[in-house]
């Protein structure tokens, strides 16, 4: 599961709490960061229903560094910029992204190398999920989507590269009523709208 939000802000609160009290676990998460204890995806994390990790920061959440440790949380670091990359990669249907960033350091363990214009570069494949989820400021009911400040981080990438994408929103309105000048993520990414708080869900393609 790939999920947007930067430190817990822009991560689908009623959406990650739902996953939570459905009792999922052994789940592969692909992220950022794993938030705070009490937020984002720290409480899936706290609650031992994460078995894979790829991200590019635990710092703000002691518990994944104590399960780290333990062996209980497989955990694949990546830089920031890379994992975007990533995400974008398996967005576009591309393979992977070539990058120097980790070259001759522990990152490029087990990863290929190739020689580009005299350069070496490492392979990074792209990522994709089975389920991207996703909070937005706005969304009509065919699944456009506006974002609210810092909530614009890792949510737009996201809602693009994942099989089914969900979209916890904070309002739903009507088709029409988005400024089309102000959509960030296109409706034709987004299989599924969800009430921010609420139990009330909404088909995107009704």
């Amino acid at each position: 599961m790939m999920y947007g939000g930067f430190g817990g802000v822009g991560t689908p609160p009623t959406l990650t709490r739902a996953i939570l009290e459905k009792g999922v676990r052994g789940l592969t998460l692909i992220g950022n960061d794993t938030a705070f204890p009490e937020m984002g995806v720290g409480p899936l994390i706290v609650n031992r229903r994460v078995s894979r990790l790829i991200t590019s920061h635990i710092g703000s959440n002691p518990y994944a560094g104590e399960l780290m440790v333990s062996g209980e949380l497989e955990v694949e670091f990546c830089p920031q910029g890379t994992l975007a990359e990533r995400i974008r990669a398996g967005a576009l249907g591309l393979g992977g992204v070539l990058t120097d960033i980790g070259i001759d350091t522990v990152a490029a363990s087990g990863k290929q190398i190739v020689v580009l214009g005299g350069s070496r570069y490492l392979v990074e494949t792209a990522l994709t999920a089975d389920v991207a989820i996703v909070y937005a400021a706005k969304a009509d009911l065919i699944g456009n989507l506006i974002y609210r400040k810092t909530g614009r981080n890792f949510n737009p990438l996201v809602a693009s590269a994942g099989r089914v994408t969900i979209v916890e929103a904070d309002e739903i309105v009507p088709v029409g009523e988005l400024d089309p000048e102000a959509i960030v993520t296109p409706g034709v990414m987004v299989d599924l709208v969800v009430q921010s708080e609420g139990v009330h869900w909404k088909w995107a393609w009704q």
